[in-house]
């Protein structure tokens, strides 16, 4: 699935055997976040298992992006997912650690991500 966010940036999602991969790119911030979140929400209900936010190419712009992070690990764990955040950038590891969020949000490299490249990628509009 891809969703582009007023130009801003992208959501594609990966289904994978184990959960989903979640690759963001472009700036999460008071413009983006609305349809980001929704997407997310989408995938969130529709599986099971981890969900791996790939935020490589992410750039948290103000505390909409933050409070986006926070919002979905918690809609995750009620539905009893695990929600990972895959290479995030040093600057988002270092909002995260000033923020004390690293300690709720768990992150970790990529390499998972790899062997899904092949899954299909459908077109989600909002």
């Amino acid at each position: 699935m891809t969703l582009n966010t007023h130009c801003r940036g992208a959501v594609r999602v990966l289904e994978a055997p184990d959960g989903h991969d979640v690759i963001i790119e472009g700036r999460l911030d008071v413009h983006t976040v609305p349809d980001i979140r929704d997407a997310i929400h989408a995938v969130i209900s529709q599986g099971s298992g981890d969900l791996r936010l790939h935020v490589r190419d992410a750039e948290i712009g103000d505390a909409t992006g933050l409070g986006v992070l926070v919002h979905l690990h918690r809609r995750a764990t009620r539905a009893e997912r695990r929600l990972l955040l895959v290479d995030a950038s040093d600057r988002t590891t270092r909002l995260l650690r000033g923020c004390r969020l690293d300690r709720i949000l768990v992150s970790r490299h990529s390499g998972h991500l790899g062997a899904h490249l092949g899954a299909t990628v459908a077109p989600l509009t909002a």
